[in-house]
């Protein structure tokens, strides 16, 4: 799966090159701590103060990378399409490796905090199912007719409190694996040749 990055995001992260590989460094360790504890403009001013860049443009970068990281780390892209996503960035190949590895470096800490904060949208909890098998009826007296019901339990955070809920769905096998096939294949799709030279010319 490869990222897509908006043009806004892309101006956010064109201040990365103007900067050396500490300083990106130092960026990326700010966006993890504004992740965990909320932003601080004091230490936006600070670092603008050490760069002689204005506090906006320091901003928007450590914004820009906070969501590089994060969305990296939510869709645990592999190392290929994050090297993929960023392509369309224009930087060096240095600076492409130096963000790289600040992902490999934190993304399971990322995820870790991504999981503690609270969300409004629902999240898989759990798959309950039931086969079940019809032998007759009385119009017909010997006939298979199976159905698989399932019971897809969600949780979420609704007006600050956890709460479950479960939506029932009922399919018959030759639809559920034709549902599973047609998936499979646009998973696939999404990692061709074709459909990254695609991504990467979106704009």
């Amino acid at each position: 799966m490869l990222l897509v990055l908006s043009e806004e995001h892309k101006e956010h992260l064109s201040f990365l090159p103007q900067v050396d590989a500490a300083v990106v460094g130092e960026f990326g360790r700010i966006a993890l701590e504004f992740l965990r504890r909320g932003t601080s403009p004091k230490i936006y001013e600070g670092a603008a103060r050490k760069l002689g860049v204005s506090v906006e443009m320091v901003q928007h970068g450590v914004e820009g990378l906070m969501f590089l990281m994060t969305e990296s780390s939510k869709h645990m892209i592999s190392e290929v399409d994050f090297l993929d996503s960023v392509l369309v960035l224009g930087f060096s190949e240095e600076l492409n490796q130096i963000l790289l590895q600040l992902y490999l470096q934190h993304h399971a800490h990322i995820r870790s905090i991504l999981s503690q904060l609270p969300s409004n949208q629902p999240a898989y909890h759990n798959l309950e199912w039931r086969l079940d098998v019809q032998l007759a009826s009385r119009a017909v007296r010997q006939q298979v007719v199976p159905m698989l019901t399932l019971r897809l339990l969600l949780s979420g955070v609704g007006d600050g409190v956890c709460a479950r809920r479960g939506k029932v769905l009922q399919t018959d096998p030759s639809t559920l694996l034709h549902l599973i096939s047609t998936l499979e294949a646009a998973l696939a799709a999404m990692k061709s040749s074709h459909a990254r030279r695609i991504f990467r010319n979106i704009k």
